[in-house]
């Protein structure tokens, strides 16, 4: 089981919503996104599933960040993060 923690993140909006985050928000933290160093989507088959988004990010001090954009009710999750 995933330990999903909701965070705030302000997107890049181009061709549609919430296309690439560019700012999380948790706790008292304000992490600008470096990079985006991949990106992928999950579907289940089982419609009541859902599906989501995830990101794996570069933020300051060379941190590593997994984030998850819950596509069933729009809302985004810590899902993992990594010291380099």
């Amino acid at each position: 089981m995933i330990t999903r923690i909701p965070i705030r993140v302000e997107c890049y909006s181009g061709g549609r919503a919430d296309e690439q985050p560019r700012l999380l928000c948790f706790g008292d933290e304000r992490l600008e996104v470096e990079e985006v160093i991949d990106r992928w989507y999950q579907g289940q088959p089982d419609p009541t599933a859902g599906h989501a988004e995830y990101f794996k990010l570069r933020v300051a001090r060379d941190r590593v960040l997994i984030v998850m954009h819950d596509l069933s009710c729009n809302a985004w999750f810590l899902v993992a993060q990594f010291d380099s």
